[in-house]
């Protein structure tokens, strides 16, 4: 992973992320945050709402977005400053969700880039759409894409990076 400085950054550049959402994966975020609502994990409960089964925390397709805006635009020594977050549609296990982030615009003079964000479902509805502000690292950062022990990474390194 290489994460860009302000100066190779341009207005249109586009990176994505792509993930399968899992029982596992939402069962580990929602541990991690204590999001205990029934609606992520019990199905029985969860068939007697409009969803009719398990949907992901929001937070966790939010997730996704940071994924790319760390690993991929800018990448690696970004930081990442704000957010606004519309949810359009559940997501549910077993979607595919793709997290794409297109810079709108680059503030050099600030080392700031304001980011259109949206997640897409496998059928290319989206499900999150938003805005971010990030600050990209001031020098390129080089990291190792490292993945995750024991499990598939998180990223989908076929994804193409402009």
């Amino acid at each position: 992973m290489i994460g860009k400085t302000i100066h190779e950054l341009r207005a249109g550049d586009v990176a994505e992320v792509i993930h399968q959402v899992d029982a596992e994966g939402v069962a580990e975020l929602v541990d991690a945050v204590g999001d205990h609502n029934p609606i992520h994990s019990d199905p029985e409960y969860a068939a007697s709402t409009p969803f009719k089964e398990p949907i992901a925390p929001g937070v966790f397709t939010a997730g996704l977005i940071s994924a790319a805006i760390g690993t991929k635009l800018p990448g690696p020594g970004a930081i990442y400053l704000s957010q606004s977050l519309r949810f359009l549609k559940p997501v549910k296990l077993g979607d595919t969700i793709t997290a794409r982030v297109t810079i709108v615009e680059v503030l050099p003079e600030r080392n700031r880039i304001r980011l259109a964000t949206v997640c897409l479902n496998q059928r290319g509805e989206e499900v999150l759409t938003g805005e971010a502000w990030v600050m990209p690292s001031r020098q390129s950062v080089v990291y190792p894409d490292r993945g995750y022990i024991n499990k598939p990474p998180l990223i989908d390194t076929s994804a193409p990076v402009m």
